[in-house]
């Protein structure tokens, strides 16, 4: 009797019963709580989007913001247009030194070496020169493995050995920084005044500073108008270079996450302008002119050679030398 009551309650027991609940890993397509409308609606998305900042103890609201979306404007910038026409840019220069070399050869000593040397930079003036020199050569290789290793170097090195490189190359371009910028504050105060525009400049441009006609050789003071044009490039670019380093080297301290986009931009695109001014500057500093060389390396120079290029400076020179008693 007891068997049959059972079996007639049990359909009413099986129909009156809850749903027993999905297992959570069954499958895939249990709800997220970014999914639930509980926490999350398409109004907050559309915000968060858009840049609104969130709270974050303790933390300014700027770093609340989950997704900005001139961020990927910033990366397109970079790796297309800055990193794309950057690269053609280099090539370029190159290609036109070595077709200059080429069709022009290395400007000679026309009247040959003298033999008889004239002291044109002091050793302080030299040390200024490498401070500046070799701190920027270390930064624009690291830099520009920054920009161009990923699609130039890595395939060849593999990525263990491009990571470590990039680690290393990281360091030293934050350290030579500030080599560079104590490079720049001695060569201004060297050579400024120097620097400045004379009456002279105006015939070595007229001249083409006598690099495309052989046996041409405008008249020059210390500095001719191409070593001025140079100079002032590596002052005021490296100015802006640098200010623009140092603020990446501090987030936040000198502008907000879209500043510091910019900023980098900046920094990048005007060094490599820099590079390809300072890729012509050693063509000439060394297989484009004889005798050149030895001006940044022992500070002396054929006087033949400082006749010719910088006649001014030469006759200055001489003419502040004490005349031998009769």
């Amino acid at each position: 009797m007891r068997r049959i009551s059972f079996l007639a309650v049990l359909p009413i027991l099986l129909l009156c019963a809850p749903a027993p609940a999905a297992a959570t890993t069954s499958d895939g397509n249990v709800p997220t709580i970014a999914q639930s409308d509980r926490i999350a609606t398409p109004d907050t998305w559309r915000s968060i989007r858009q840049g609104e900042a969130g709270f974050i103890a303790g933390q300014p609201a700027s770093r609340g913001v989950l997704i900005q979306s001139e961020g990927e404007a910033w990366r397109a910038a970079r790796n297309g247009k800055v990193a794309v026409w950057g690269g053609i840019a280099l090539v370029g220069v190159i290609l036109a030194i070595a077709a200059f070399y080429f069709i022009r050869g290395p400007i000679k000593i026309d009247g040959g070496p003298s033999g008889r040397q004239i002291l044109r930079f002091k050793k302080v003036e030299r040390i200024g020169h490498w401070l500046t020199a070799g701190s920027f050569m270390v930064l624009a290789l690291t830099g520009l493995n920054t920009l161009l290793g990923r699609w130039v170097l890595e395939p060849v090195l593999g990525k263990s050995l491009f990571s470590w490189l990039t680690w290393a190359g990281k360091w030293l371009h934050n350290i030579s920084g500030f080599v560079f910028i104590a490079g720049l504050v001695v060569i201004f105060a060297l050579w400024a005044k120097d620097n400045l525009w004379d009456r002279y400049d105006f015939g070595w441009i007229m001249g083409g500073g006598g690099l495309l006609k052989k046996g041409v050789h405008p008249p020059a003071a210390k500095f001719n108008f191409g070593q001025k044009t140079q100079f002032w490039m590596v002052i005021c670019g490296g100015a802006v270079v640098s200010s623009t380093g140092i603020s990446l080297l501090f987030p936040f301290t000198f502008g907000d996450l879209l500043g510091m986009q910019v900023m980098q931009l900046v920094h990048a695109a005007l060094a490599l302008v820099m590079i390809l001014f300072i890729l012509g500057h050693i063509y000439i500093g060394t297989i484009g002119m004889e005798g050149a060389s030895t001006a940044v390396t022992t500070g002396y120079v054929d006087l033949e050679w400082a006749r010719e290029h910088h006649s001014v400076w030469v006759e200055q020179r001489e003419g502040d030398k004490p005349k031998a008693a009769e």
